[in-house]
């Protein structure tokens, strides 16, 4: 018989360096996980994105096993890296703050196609395209 899932629980990390400080030490808690054994496994299974802002989705089990996946990082933040700027525009439709070429999107889209929901690859393209536009990020031909 399938174990029970009593909570879901979408974080975010970074990679390689998570510690149990605030606001991942609190919320691992609440969830009723060992937080010290958290941190270990997901450190260990981050190692190569170390530094990356990644999204983990937890599920709790009622007998407070869990499990977890680790997905790609924020398209916003590969956009922001590739661009080489702190944070987006405060009016993207007035001021542009940075740019990147459609290779740099392409790059982008392809490590992210498994999180996203596009068919192929130039969906993909598109929607980091909107994302870069709506932060102010003009994407290059």
């Amino acid at each position: 018989m399938a174990k029970k899932i009593i909570k879901n629980v979408k974080l975010r990390a970074v990679g390689g360096k998570a510690t149990p400080a605030p606001p991942l030490g609190p919320t691992l808690g609440q969830a009723g996980i060992n937080i010290g054994d958290f941190i270990t496994k997901f450190n260990m299974a981050t190692q190569k994105m170390a530094g990356e802002t990644l999204t983990v989705h937890l599920a709790v089990y009622e007998d407070r096993t869990y499990d977890f996946v680790v997905k790609t990082p924020p398209v916003s933040g590969l956009i922001l890296k590739a661009a080489g700027i702190p944070k987006g525009s405060g009016r993207p439709n007035t001021s542009k703050i940075g740019k990147i070429t459609r290779k740099q999107a392409e790059d982008i889209a392809e490590k992210k196609m498994k999180d996203l929901n596009a068919k192929d690859i130039s969906g993909a393209i598109r929607i980091v395209a909107g994302s870069a536009r709506s932060m102010g990020v003009e994407v290059q031909n």
